[in-house]
C-alpha cells in the first residue's frame, strides 16, 4: 500500500546523509548497483540508445504516459526510476498487487498540491488492476496530473483498458543477453568487493552463472551474492575443522585470510538450485510457448518439437493439455496426408490420461517426433474454414429437393427426393449430382 513516507527520492544520496548511506548499504546487491542514469543503464539500447525513443524523450523533457512490456527482470522498474531521476520528477513507486482506488486517489491528492514537479506514478504489475481501477486513472493520466508509467509482463493489448492504453506509449523490452548479463556481473563483482578481499569466479562459474540467470539481472545478483554467502560458509566449516582451535590459533588464520575469495560452479549451482523455468500457465508464455511447438512440428522439426514439449512438462504444464494440442494438430496439419497421426494423437492422449507425469512424458516425445515427421497436408482445415463461412452466412438456405427424404407420401408428392440419382448403380460409382444448395452449387472447398 502508498505511504508519503515510502515516495522514493529520485536524487542520489548526499554525503551527509550516512542513515540512509547505512541502509542502502544493506540492501540487496541488485538494489546498490540500480543505474541511476541511462548511461549506467545496461541493455534495451533500441530505447535508450543514441537517438532512440527514451533516450530522446528525456533529453527534450517531454515524458508522456508509457507502458513497459517486458519478462521479470528485463530492467523495467530501474528504466521508469532513471527517467524519473533525469527529468527531475516526483516517483511515486506502486504495485497493482496490493494497491487499489484509494492509493492511487493519494498520489493524485499530492500531484495537486505540489505543481512544481512532475509526478511519475509507477505502477507495477499493472495488468492486475482492474477495468474500474484502470478506468478511475483515465481522467488525471489524460489531464497531465499523473505521468503514468506501467509495467507489465503481460501483452498489454488484451490486459491494459483499450481507452487507458490510447493515452499511453508502448514499449516492449527484451531479455538481457549474455554479453550485457556479463557486464552487470562486472559490476557486481566490483560491489562486492572491498579493500581486504577480491571476488573471483572459479572455472565454469561464470557460464553457469549466465546461463542459470535466464536474461534475468536480479536473478543473476542474488546469485552471485548468495553464492558469495556458500564460499564464506564453507570457508568457516573449513577453518572449524582445524586442529588448533586457541584463540591465538583463530586469529593468526583471520589474518591470514586470502585476500581473493573463489566462487565455484558448485557455489553458483546450489545458489540456483531453486530457479524455476520461465512459464505461466496462465499468462502470454504459456500461449507463446504452445505456438512454437505447433509451429516447430508444421515446420518438420523434430528437435523442437521435442524441446517444446519439454519445456512446457517441466515447467508443470497438464499433460493433458499438450496431448489436447497435438491431436488437433494431427488433424489440422497433418490430416490424409497420414490419417494414422489422428490414430496415434488419440492413443497418446488416453495413455497421459491413464498414467500421468512423469511416466508420460516419453509418449508425447514420441508423438511430437512423428507428428514433426510426417506428411503435412491442411486441406480439412482450409475446406472447413471456408464452408463454416459460408454456412454461417446461410443458415436458413433450402435443402436440394432431390436430397430431401420422403417420408411420407405427402412428402413424395410434393417433390422429396425426386430425380435423386444413387450412385452405386452408376459406372464409377459417381452420378455428379448437385448436392450443394444452388445459391453455392459452385463452390470449391476442397481443393
Amino acid at each position: 500500500m502508498f505511504k508519503k513516507e515510502d515516495l522514493q527520492e529520485t536524487l542520489p544520496l548526499e554525503a551527509g546523509r550516512s542513515d540512509l548511506k547505512e541502509k542502502f548499504i544493506n540492501s540487496p546487491l541488485a538494489a546498490r548497483i540500480r543505474p541511476q542514469t541511462l548511461d549506467e543503464f545496461i541493455g534495451q539500447d533500441h530505447l535508450v540508445g543514441p537517438g532512440k525513443p527514451i533516450q530522446t524523450l528525456i533529453q527534450q523533457d517531454k515524458i508522456p504516459s508509457i507502458i513497459l512490456w517486458g519478462p521479470p527482470g528485463c530492467g523495467k522498474t530501474t528504466l521508469a526510476s532513471v527517467i524519473a531521476h533525469q527529468t527531475k520528477s516526483r516517483f511515486v513507486p506502486m504495485s497493482a498487487v496490493d494497491s487499489g482506488k484509494k492509493d492511487v486517489k493519494s498520489v493524485i491528492d499530492m500531484a495537486r498540491a505540489d505543481r512544481s514537479r512532475r509526478t511519475i506514478l509507477f505502477l507495477d504489475e499493472i495488468h492486475r488492476f482492474n477495468k474500474a481501477q484502470q478506468d478511475f486513472l483515465l481522467p488525471y493520466v489524460e489531464d497531465g496530473t499523473l505521468i503514468l508509467i506501467g509495467a507489465t509482463t503481460e501483452n498489454p493489448s488484451f490486459e491494459v483498458i483499450s481507452a487507458l492504453l490510447s493515452r499511453c506509449r508502448v514499449f516492449v523490452m527484451n531479455r538481457h543477453s549474455e554479453d550485457e548479463l556479463s557486464q552487470i556481473l562486472v559490476r557486481g563483482l566490483e560491489a562486492l568487493s572491498t579493500e581486504t578481499q577480491k571476488i573471483g569466479l572459479g572455472n565454469g562459474a561464470k557460464e553457469h552463472l549466465l546461463s542459470g540467470s535466464n536474461g534475468d539481472p536480479r536473478t543473476l545478483l542474488n546469485a552471485l551474492e548468495m553464492s558469495l554467502d556458500l564460499a564464506r560458509g564453507a570457508e568457516a566449516c573449513s577453518s572449524k575443522k582445524g586442529p588448533n582451535m586457541d584463540p591465538e590459533s583463530v586469529s593468526h588464520n583471520i589474518s591470514k585470510r586470502p585476500k581473493i575469495i573463489t566462487l565455484q560452479k558448485a557455489h553458483i549451482e546450489d545458489a540456483l538450485q531453486h530457479r524455476s523455468l520461465l512459464y505461466d500457465k496462465a499468462g502470454e508464455e504459456h500461449y507463446n510457448i504452445i505456438s512454437a511447438l505447433h509451429k516447430s512440428m508444421r515446420s518438420s522439426d523434430p528437435n523442437a518439437s521435442v524441446y517444446w514439449t519439454a519445456r512446457m512438462l517441466e515447467a508443470g504444464e497438464d499433460p493433458l493439455y499438450v496431448a489436447r494440442r497435438m491431436l488437433r494438430f494431427a488433424a489440422e496439419d497433418i490430416g490424409n496426408a497420414d490419417p494414422q497421426a489422428v490414430i496415434l494423437a488419440n492413443a497418446v492422449f488416453e495413455a497421459c490420461d491413464k498414467i500421468g507425469m512423469p511416466e508420460c512424458n516419453v509418449h508425447l516425445a514420441q508423438l511430437a517426433i512423428y507428428l514433426a515427421r510426417a506428411p503435412k497436408d491442411n486441406s480439412a482445415y482450409v475446406a472447413y474454414s471456408k464452408a463454416s463461412q459460408d454456412a454461417k452466412e446461410t443458415l436458413n438456405l433450402p435443402v436440394p429437393m432431390h436430397l430431401r427424404n420422403a417420408e411420407t407420401p405427402l412428402m413424395k408428392n410434393v417433390g422429396y427426393g425426386k430425380g435423386y440419382v444413387y450412385d452405386h448403380d452408376v459406372q464409377g460409382k459417381k452420378s455428379g449430382q448437385q448436392c450443394l444448395p444452388d445459391e453455392l452449387k459452385d463452390k470449391k472447398y476442397v481443393l
